[in-house]
């Protein structure tokens, strides 16, 4: 595999509040290309880093599709850009604009069509039953404010079940089986928690039309997370990787760190093949681009049983900080695919989002072993954001937040559904 130096490309980051984007920005300006980064908000990460030549505030993608394609489609030629790199959900907006922006500069994204059924938490769970892996049950629910079931409740074979709306990020509003949220409805409506089998798919596809919560069988396990990038699909770059904390019980990960785990790099490595491609590049036969995964290692069985997948960057790709590699997998994806190998970080390489780390040590841990494992595994890990030679992230962080919380208050969200208040997307209703 050549490790030569390529010709300095210039790229285009969307997505500059996250700190995958600051990851992608440090990884391609330490290689020697040049670095633009997008941004609807007006305060993110990669507006103040040294490894970015210029960011530009562009319209907000959910609330002005159509603008801020146009704005990324100016930009694209005004900087004459190669690369058009989405990193966070404004991808299904690009998405949108795909065949328009193809036609300027590369772009890292597969169709609108495929996103979907990869990012909507029961077409997703359809998709790996054809693809002949195991997956938990799941089936379409109503709202909890009109479902008087209780979920909590063992159903004829002992399964519980969790609550999640179809599209959500961050785990945010996610119903576990213990807990007390659900709305007793002023008109019950029985639900049997197991009329409909995951694989009735025909059923299901009728059913996730008009609902836009599902169910799903509760495991108990070990958490399991996956990164990768994918070239015609082939797997050249995976992570897989564990999460210990998060800013809930159930919420986003904020300790990274890169385990072996053969079975999760196969079952990637089976699935991305068989993800149908619809309107993608003529050239692109298979699936492109970036794809993440998590899942449940049942303890009873050790079967790995996929929950969800974010066809997007997530937080594998801070494990790759030392691995310029990735570089040539991103830039040049056909020799790395030619070559046989697949880049991976080293076993034991842990990062860390320093800020929201100590918030869930203090909201979670509740004795001395937990804060001592706490305590370790923070200084064990660098931290995502704070670079010696790139310090303005961190401090940026702060305004990031306190924009987010001014968000809160007007729009009257949680802090997490302000973070992406301006970027996520929820459907056809987005469009």
């Amino acid at each position: 595999m050549s490790t030569e130096p390529v010709t300095p490309q210039r790229i285009l980051i969307t997505g500059g509040r996250a700190p995958v984007a600051l990851e992608w920005a440090r990884l391609l300006h330490r290689n020697g290309h040049y670095v633009y980064v997008t941004e609807s908000s007006r305060y993110h990460l990669c507006r103040v880093s040294s490894a970015v030549v210029e960011s530009f505030q562009v319209p907000p993608p959910r609330q002005q599709p159509q603008l801020y394609l146009s704005a990324l489609e100016q930009l694209i030629i005004e900087h004459q850009i190669d690369l058009l790199l989405p990193t966070c959900e404004e991808i299904f907006y690009i998405a949108q604009g795909l065949e328009r922006l193809q036609r300027v500069c590369r772009v890292l994204t597969p169709s609108l069509s495929t996103l979907h059924t990869l990012h909507h938490k029961g077409k997703f769970i359809e998709q790996v039953i054809i693809n002949n892996q195991a997956a938990p049950i799941t089936f379409s629910v109503a709202e909890p404010s009109t479902d008087s079931y209780d979920y909590s409740v063992p159903d004829a074979e002992g399964h519980t079940f969790v609550r999640k709306p179809i599209y959500s990020r961050f785990a945010s509003r996610v119903i576990m089986p213990w807990e007390i949220r659900r709305i007793i409805a002023s008109k019950k409506q029985k639900t049997t928690a197991n009329t409909i089998i995951t694989t009735e798919t025909t059923v299901m596809n009728k059913q996730y039309e008009s609902s836009a919560w599902i169910a799903q069988q509760y495991i108990k396990g070990k958490a399991i997370c996956t990164y990768s990038l994918v070239h015609k699909g082939i797997v050249i770059a995976h992570a897989t990787y564990t999460s210990n904390y998060r800013t809930s019980r159930t919420g986003a990960s904020v300790y990274f760190e890169a385990i072996e785990h053969n079975k999760a790099y196969e079952w990637v490595c089976q699935f991305v093949q068989g993800i149908p491609v619809e309107d993608q590049h003529p050239s692109n036969t298979a699936f492109c681009g970036q794809i993440s995964f998590d899942f449940i290692e049942e303890d009873s069985t050790g079967i790995l049983y996929p929950i969800e997948c974010n066809p997007r960057t997530t937080s594998g790709i801070h494990l790759f900080q030392h691995q310029d590699t990735m570089i040539q997998a991103l830039l040049d994806p056909e020799s790395i695919a030619q070559s046989g190998q697949v880049i991976m970080p080293a076993v034991g390489i842990a990062r860390v989002l320093t800020l929201p780390m100590w918030i869930a040590g203090i909201k979670y841990n509740r004795d001395w072993q937990a804060w001592k494992n706490w305590w370790n595994g923070l200084h064990q890990a660098t931290d995502v954001v704070y670079q010696a030679d790139d310090r303005k992230p961190f401090w940026e962080q702060f305004r990031l937040v306190a924009q987010a919380l001014r968000t809160c208050r007007t729009e009257r969200i949680s802090l997490t559904e302000a973070l992406t208040h301006d970027i996520e997307w929820n459907g056809k209703e987005s469009l």
